[in-house]
């Protein structure tokens, strides 16, 4: 998911006090910050007329570069921050290939064949008939593996009704809305109506009975629930598809949980997406689809093509991608093994049941989120309202506001999001840290400690202090030309699941 940037009026900017200056008469040296790029603003709006030389323009943007975030300490994402040195030297290495030149660099295409089918075993698609075998594509993320998914699942139902005469107006697809924002922009996109099973208070998943409840013809598919999809088949010869979105998931639960039954193992489950950027521990850019056999993927959304000397077929919304992250990604695979992956998932699972412990045995919060391994390695949890406290969102009486926890954290160099839940059950507030590969022991000790050194401090603050906080912890300014045109404007479902 990116931001929209406008690009700003040079009125407004001259009203801001914002346009570059002029260029300066006065004789610089040749250090960098000796140099006149150094006494200059950095061009923001316009192309600079002369060149910048390259060691200059590497640190003016380093420096910039450096009041971001630090990855490492970024506890909201689940995308991979930490890859192995030799990982980091093969996406250099092959950094300049682009993936869709099958002619041109034909290693690079069968390294994505070695991985489909490592994944599509991995999930347990079956494999016993050569003329049903299992499908797979690389995508930028599990974003675009979805947006595929949806499309095939409404192709395949139109294709269906038209057969037997039926009209293909208004499909729909039954989703939790608890799912990521990327389901509603492929809802949208793709004019298939949002069918919503709603969290509430203690029910934050998809409640499968609900689910089943809004099955219809018009179904395209459902994200999880099978047996009652079974038996709703037996009754009514219906067979409507799943997709399980395995973003996250997909390379935790094989070895955390290997007999959880929720893959291709389970007859419903046709498409399957998940992160290589997430737990399949690459760097952000690179997701898969997995289809159960061609069967699912209707052909008339493949296309066959000739591009620069090769017959190649074509499933994807982009064309041009690099080939390193691929490549990344048969690293992680074939260095890793099972028995790695087994021991990096059991590792963050237990450091996640660790901190949550941590967490309740201070008495001041509730932990929200499952343990032992039964759901992903990540820690949400909210506090345990009383009559004194001053703080966090509670004060204000509106949905988003200053989280002061989180913001005491920031201070720290902590990233730990603070948010409401899923439509329908909005008025819950918690905050998540969400366990990667190099989030070590000692790492959760020091979280732990200065969480109780921000409660000690808030514990001091009386309300105005606390009102004082918020107000100077705005968001920083230099997000305000960020999608101006669109400030302001809501989603009918109000999500809040956008952080990956």
């Amino acid at each position: 998911m990116v931001f929209l940037s406008n690009a700003i009026s040079d009125s407004r900017l001259a009203e801001e006090g914002e346009c570059e200056g002029e260029a300066s008469e006065m004789v610089y040296s040749t250090t960098v910050y000796g140099s006149r790029w150094s006494d200059q603003p950095i061009p923001r709006f316009e192309l600079p007329e002369d060149e910048m030389p390259p060691q200059v323009a590497y640190k003016l943007i380093k420096d910039d570069l450096a009041l971001d975030s630090k990855p490492t300490l970024n506890l909201a994402s689940f995308v991979t921050t930490y890859m192995e040195e030799e990982a980091e030297k093969l996406m250099a290495e092959n950094i300049s290939k682009n993936f869709i030149d099958f002619e041109e660099y034909p290693m690079s295409v069968e390294i994505q064949n070695r991985c489909v089918n490592i994944i599509a075993r991995l999930f347990h698609a079956p494999v016993d008939n050569p003329s049903q075998e299992a499908m797979g594509v690389s995508t930028v993320g599990s974003s675009e593996a979805i947006m595929l998914a949806v499309l095939a699942m409404k192709r395949r139902w139109q294709e269906q009704r038209r057969a037997r005469g039926l009209s293909t107006d208004k499909p729909n697809l039954i989703m939790g809305s608890n799912v990521q924002v990327c389901w509603e922009k492929a809802c949208r996109y793709f004019d298939v109506e949002e069918s919503y099973v709603y969290c509430s208070e203690g029910q934050y998943t998809l409640l499968p009975e609900k689910a089943v409840e809004l099955v219809d013809e018009n179904t395209i598919g459902i994200c999880a629930v099978n047996d009652l999809l079974l038996a709703k088949k037996a009754l009514t010869g219906v067979e409507i598809p799943i997709h399980v979105d395995a973003a996250s998931g997909g390379f935790v639960a094989p070895f955390v949980k290997p007999d959880l039954l929720w893959d291709f193992r389970l007859p419903l489950v046709k498409s399957i997406n998940v992160s290589g950027h997430k737990y399949g521990l690459c760097y952000p850019g690179i997701g898969w689809a997995i289809w159960r056999s061609s069967k699912y993927l209707p052909k008339d959304l493949v296309f066959n093509i000739n591009y620069l000397g090769a017959d190649q077929a074509s499933f994807t919304l982009n064309f041009s991608k690099g080939a390193s992250h691929v490549i990344a990604q048969y690293y992680i695979l074939i260095r890793l093994g099972r028995k790695g992956f087994t021991s990096i998932m059991g590792n963050i699972t237990r450091h996640a049941d660790r901190l949550a412990k941590m967490l309740e045995d201070t008495g001041r919060f509730e932990i929200l989120s499952e343990r032992n391994g039964k759901g992903l390695p990540l820690v949400a949890f909210r506090f345990k309202h009383n009559e004194k406290m001053n703080y966090d969102e509670r004060l204000t009486g509106t949905i988003f506001t200053k989280f002061d926890l989180a913001t005491r954290l920031r201070e720290r160099g902590w990233v730990v999001p603070a948010y409401t839940m899923a439509p329908h059950a909005e008025h819950i507030k918690l905050l998540r840290v969400v366990l990667r590969e190099d989030f070590t022991h000692v790492r959760c000790e020091l979280l732990l400690k200065d969480i109780k050194m921000a409660l000690s401090l808030l514990d001091k603050m009386d309300r105005s202090a606390i009102q004082t906080m918020r107000s100077a912890s705005q968001r920083w300014t230099l997000l305000k030309h960020a999608t101006l045109a669109f400030k302001g404007s809501k989603n009918k479902t109000e999500k809040t699941y956008g952080v990956c």
